[in-house]
């Protein structure tokens, strides 16, 4: 039920979390399939260029605002520009070999309103459609809620992105709406759709995220059992 004030007028719900919240730390997150480790230009970036050229008609970055990268150096020239602040904040994601095959940050970082959003996110084929690439987005979330105690961790796409619409839904973010013009890249318009997830649906998000990375959930092959089944059950 909705409150009421002093005066008959609705009021949202009073706050049940202190904030301001803390800022996330430059620290390595660990899982079973994958970790993701604070973004160093010097040892990743040459790797980074590899597992990203595997994808030869560079599909990866049609829907980010920058790339693709001719060279080591123009990639190299962007992380500088780019990856060196606390906000973005950039992780790389390494296989279970330690390979780098990824880039994920944190984002517009609100420790004072306990929101933070997750983008800049960036798969090698090696890492598309793997178990590693969903425990990656699963440990910056538990960062978010479990450690940090944030109250909203948001996703935001070029709506026409439909490879990551269908992502931030299977991964049990709400859509919220379409940002019509909301922005522009590349030389052309971005109509973009909002996504979040908040403190209240995270128990049964991580619940789903646990049982899916559970090791009995996949085969000899390291096949998947059953599915995610976190939009079943946020």
């Amino acid at each position: 039920m909705t409150a009421l004030n002093a005066l008959g007028q609705p009021i949202g719900a009073p706050l049940d979390v202190e904030l301001p919240r803390p800022v996330p730390p430059r620290s390595a997150m660990a899982g079973r399939f994958c970790s993701l480790t604070p973004f160093d230009i010097q040892t990743d970036i040459h790797p980074l260029f590899e597992a990203f050229s595997a994808d030869s008609e560079d599909r990866i970055w049609t829907y980010l605002p920058y790339g693709p990268f001719a060279s080591v150096q123009a990639l190299r020239d962007w992380a500088e520009r780019t990856c060196r602040g606390s906000d973005p904040m950039f992780h790389t994601i390494r296989d279970v070999a330690g390979h780098p095959v990824g880039l994920a940050s944190y984002l517009r970082i609100d420790p004072g309103n306990g929101s933070i959003e997750v983008g800049h996110i960036n798969f090698a084929p090696a890492l598309q459609r793997t178990p590693a690439a969903t425990e990656a987005m699963f440990l910056m979330m538990s960062r978010v809620f479990d450690t940090l105690g944030y109250r909203r961790y948001e996703w935001k796409c070029d709506s026409l992105n439909a490879g990551s619409v269908r992502a931030a839904t299977r991964l049990g973010f709400q859509y919220e709406g379409t940002f019509r013009q909301a922005t522009q890249y590349k030389g052309r318009n971005r109509d973009t759709a909002w996504f979040s997830i908040i403190d209240k649906d995270w128990p049964a998000v991580k619940a789903a995220f646990v049982a899916w990375l559970d090791p009995s959930n996949f085969d000899a092959d390291g096949q998947q059992r059953q599915r995610l089944g976190v939009s079943k059950v946020a």
